[in-house]
């Protein structure tokens, strides 16, 4: 099938796109007239040995591939969608040991354990503190004169501090895990300069970092979430390489998403007036899914076919490598009505922001959301005059949707 508008050798991974924008009126095309659609790449420029990947944009099908991890393996390729050309395959296989790039049955066991820490009870132990550190967040930002950064002054600080407070990072370290995690996904941004080599280093810093954190806990026992995992006397806990792979883990998925989300929904909010004066008026408890919708932190994430299979009227060989796009998912108009529209009463709200469901759906969602309204309703009780300064400056990536600045001002 044809699909004339979009360009020959366009591509959805390319990071010089999603540094302008996220491509929805090439997703709705998509979606109308070749759902699950092969994009070719020339050979290897994703860091893997083929010639590209099929593009799956609808909400149906992106749920379909996320529940079937017996045809879609997020081991064999991992769930990254897109490396550096110059990458080499052993560092992209050292990064199945990740709970993002497993499969059932090993996928199922490190979850099992992992997700003791994510307990309702452990949710709500967290709360009142981040709650008074979101308050705190908000205060030290309101004391500035002038325009300042969202991104650096507020939206960093509470996942950050949250994926501290749950593995019990000292204060004076915890700059060093938003250093790491910053140089591990920003390789694709020149202006960063740093190359896959430093990021790799930075992961090796984290996880020898979280590999100590282990070792000492088993050693010395605490009331914390480490004992927990690695050195409770519960039948099955974590290793020190799994548990420093679990806080990699961690350091992008607790830390990078939920920035972005938190400045991509204060943009939102401050490019939709309407809506800022009805959170700051009545505080719906659906505002955070639907920023979360909006936002779409993770562009996409891959899976390989482990059979020949069809999708979506496209036949997929074994081996294809498949992206599923949630931020097209997240504007089908087969499921949310106006999709288009920022609207934070959205019920129901069944977006695929932290995954399409199945084995990899998001561990830290109940945390997320948690951090997400307790940084409006800061925003919203001391800084309700916030402004738009200038136009956000965007990450150039292959897969996040980021924002490195966003200037706002109360002046």
């Amino acid at each position: 099938m044809h699909c004339p508008a979009l360009p020959d050798g366009f591509d959805f991974t390319d990071p010089d796109l999603l540094h302008h924008r996220v491509p929805l009126p090439e997703f709705a095309e998509l979606r109308r007239t070749e759902p699950v659609r092969w994009i070719p790449q020339p050979h290897g420029l994703a860091g893997f040995a083929d010639t590209g990947y099929w593009a799956v944009t609808r909400h149906a099908d992106v749920r379909y591939v996320s529940t079937h991890p017996e045809l879609f393996s997020s081991t064999l390729n991992t769930a990254i969608i897109r490396f550096n050309e110059h990458i080499e395959r052993d560092a992209i296989d050292a990064q199945r040991l990740i709970l993002l790039n497993m499969d059932p049955p090993e996928h199922t066991r490190v979850r099992q354990i992992v997700q003791r820490g994510f307990t309702p009870r452990s949710i709500r132990a967290l709360e009142e503190r981040l709650r008074a550190r979101a308050e705190a967040i908000v205060a030290g930002a309101r004391a500035r004169s002038g325009a300042f950064d969202f991104v650096t002054e507020v939206a960093c600080e509470l996942p950050l501090q949250a994926v501290a407070e749950l593995i019990g990072v000292p204060q004076e370290d915890r700059a060093k895990i938003f250093d790491w995690s910053n140089r591990m996904i920003a390789y694709d941004d020149p202006e960063y300069a740093i190359t896959e080599e430093v990021g790799a280093e930075s992961a090796a810093e984290i996880i020898a970092y979280a590999m100590n954190m282990a070792a000492e806990r088993k050693q010395c026992p605490a009331h914390d979430i480490v004992t927990t995992l690695v050195a409770a006397e519960d039948e099955g806990n974590l290793n020190s390489d799994e548990f420093g792979f679990f806080v990699l883990m961690l350091a992008v998925a607790g830390n990078e998403t939920t920035r972005n989300a938190i400045t991509h929904g204060m943009h939102a909010f401050l490019t939709h007036p309407g809506q800022w004066e009805l959170f700051k008026r009545e505080r719906p408890g659906t505002t955070a899914e639907e920023i979360v919708r909006w936002a779409t932190p993770v562009n996409a994430f891959q899976r390989t076919a482990t059979r020949d299979t069809e999708l979506g009227g496209a036949r997929i060989r074994k081996g294809d490598r498949v992206g599923l796009f949630y931020a097209s998912a997240n504007h089908d108009p087969e499921v949310f009505t106006d999709p288009d529209a920022f609207d934070i009463t959205r019920d129901p709200n069944p977006h695929l922001g932290f995954g399409g469901g199945g084995p990899h759906y998001c561990l830290g969602k109940s945390l997320a959301i948690l951090e997400i309204d307790l940084i409006f309703n800061a925003l919203a009780d001391a800084m309700p005059e916030l402004r738009l300064a200038e136009a956000p400056r965007r990450l150039r990536s292959a897969w996040i949707n980021g924002v490195k600045e966003l200037q706002v001002t109360t002046g």
